[in-house]
This record gives structure tokens, C-alpha cells and sequence, in this order.
């Protein structure tokens, strides 16, 4: 049975050497940025997010190391910038931890965090979040998981914030690297309770739930098959490479993104290595 105090993906992590450098680039190409975001002490950590509805991208960086960030250091040292980690929506953070440790997990929380927020009218309020992680251990094609309960979700879903240049509207797939597409699908799909399907090309999708993105596990060729013309310098053989995401009009979003932007088949692209390790694909909807 599915686990029912966890739906769909909720925000895609993007790990960055140099938060606010990235937060240019995301803005040169086209996203609305929030304001930075710094969170507590023993997190050591600061974001910029991108919203959508009804998910969203997180640009997050180390600001100072400590034990908590110790995973993202090391994620950085290995790959360089790229996806680290995914977040699901969380209904409860506390009874879905609950949940997966019927199912033989140790989860890690759900611990209480929050982070200052300057509003559109200038005020300062703040966003309120209860997360729980899956064991580091278990990541799926070197993607960690999380879950994450929104307290105040309309300090993070500000209308203000909602609205790019490139007409992005929300995630539609997250597509992770693999030498082994079928084991690590399998694995997710053990994890979250959902079913792996495999697809024409090889690849192999896992839907996260709720209407949300889904998750594809290909390998690298695949993945390059699936979008020709388009370098994908800078990517791991194994770990987070690519986010689909749906555009409003392809053509806004072709002149937002200028001379970034490549065709690719019905998508507009942005190699990993003008989207701080991140293929970015723009495809209608």
C-alpha cells in the first residue's frame, strides 16, 4: 500500500558551491528568485527557492560546515553542483516517519526547522517546516529522499514569486543517471510504494504520487538519446541529471533563456554546465 502521509515530489534540491552566484545565473535564466533564505545555526545552510505550482526547485549552499551538512559537503567534494536530494510533500511528517519505520526503516527525524522570510510588502515573517529522511543509505541512483511538511505554506508560495520569464509552471520529471536503471527504480519504488514502470527506451519511471513529477532512472546514452544536440558535460554516471519542467510557451521561454537555450526534439534545453549541474528541459503544457 502506498504511504499515506507522503504524496508527490514537492521540491527538487539543487546543490551549489556559491549560493548566491547561482541564484544570478537561475535569474539570467529566467526564474523568479526568492529572497536568500538562511537557516539555523546547526544546519550551516542557506537557499534561494524558485516556486511553481504545486512544487518547486531549491538552490541550496553551504555557508558554514557542520555535522548536519557533512552528506551536502561531501556530495559537493564527489559530483561538483547538481540535484542531491528530492523532497515529497509530507500530509504528517511525524506519522509518515512512523510509516517507514513499519516497513523496516530508520528514519532520520522529522526534527523542526524554520528560516526568515522578507515578504513582497517588505515585513518579515517566517517559514515554518517538520522534515523526515529516509536512512542516508538509501538513495535511489545516489539521490537522497526526504519529506517535508509545509507549517506555512504561505510564506514559501508567495504569488509574488510564482510568475518567470521563461514560463516555467511546474516540474513534470526528474530524471536521474544510472549504470542500473531497473535495480534503482526498484529501489525508490520499494521505499515510497509505487509501482516501476519501464518505458520503450530502456528508461524506467517511478510516479511519486499525487499528480506530481515523476521520477526516471536512465542511463547516461539514454539520457542523450533522449535529448540530442545537447551536452551533458559535467554529468555523474550515477546521481541527479536532469529536471523536465512545463512550460506555459515555449517560445517566451526560448527568449528567456537566450543564448543558453538549444533546441532539442519538442524541448527547449540548458546544458548541465550553464545550470549549475543540471540539465534543464523546457517542453509544453
Amino acid at each position: 500500500m502506498a504511504l499515506k502521509n507522503v504524496i508527490g515530489i514537492d521540491h527538487a534540491v539543487v546543490m551549489v558551491k556559491d549560493l548566491d552566484k547561482a541564484a544570478e545565473n537561475y535569474k539570467r535564466l529566467g526564474f523568479t528568485i526568492s529572497p536568500r533564505g538562511t537557516h539555523s545555526a546547526h544546519m550551516g545552510s542557506g537557499n534561494y527557492t524558485i516556486m511553481f505550482d504545486p512544487d518547486y526547485m531549491e538552490l541550496l549552499g553551504v555557508l558554514a560546515p557542520t555535522e548536519h551538512n557533512a552528506p551536502a559537503r561531501a556530495f559537493l567534494e564527489k559530483h561538483g553542483e547538481g540535484i542531491e536530494r528530492i523532497a515529497f510533500t509530507a500530509v504528517d511528517s511525524t506519522a509518515g516517519a512512523e510509516e517507514i519505520r513499519a516497513r523496516g526503516l530508520t528514519p532520520v527525524g522529522p526534527v523542526d526547522f524554520e528560516r526568515p522570510v522578507t515578504l513582497p510588502n517588505g515585513s518579515v515573517s517566517a517559514a515554518k517546516f517538520r522534515v523526515f529522511q529516509w536512512p542516508v543509505a538509501e538513495a535511489p541512483g545516489g539521490v537522497r529522499i526526504f519529506a517535508c511538511q509545509h507549517k506555512t505554506r504561505e510564506t514559501v508560495w508567495i504569488p509574488e514569486l510564482m510568475t518567470h520569464a521563461n514560463r516555467a509552471k511546474r516540474l513534470k520529471q526528474v530524471l536521474i543517471a544510472t549504470p542500473e536503471p531497473t535495480k534503482d527504480a526498484a529501489h525508490l519504488s520499494r521505499l515510497i510504494d509505487r509501482e516501476a514502470k519501464a518505458e520503450a527506451d530502456g528508461a524506467v519511471t517511478v510516479p511519486s504520487g499525487g499528480n506530481r513529477a515523476d521520477f526516471v532512472f536512465l542511463r547516461l546514452d539514454q539520457l542523450g538519446r533522449r535529448y540530442p544536440g545537447v551536452s551533458l558535460e559535467g554529468l555523474a554516471e550515477r546521481g541527479g541529471a536532469a529536471l523536465v519542467l512545463v512550460s506555459g510557451d515555449l517560445a517566451a521561454t526560448e527568449k528567456a533563456l537566450g543564448a543558453a537555450a538549444s533546441r532539442s526534439g519538442a524541448a527547449i534545453c540548458v546544458a548541465p554546465a550553464a545550470a549549475n549541474g543540471t540539465l534543464l528541459a523546457f517542453v509544453a503544457g
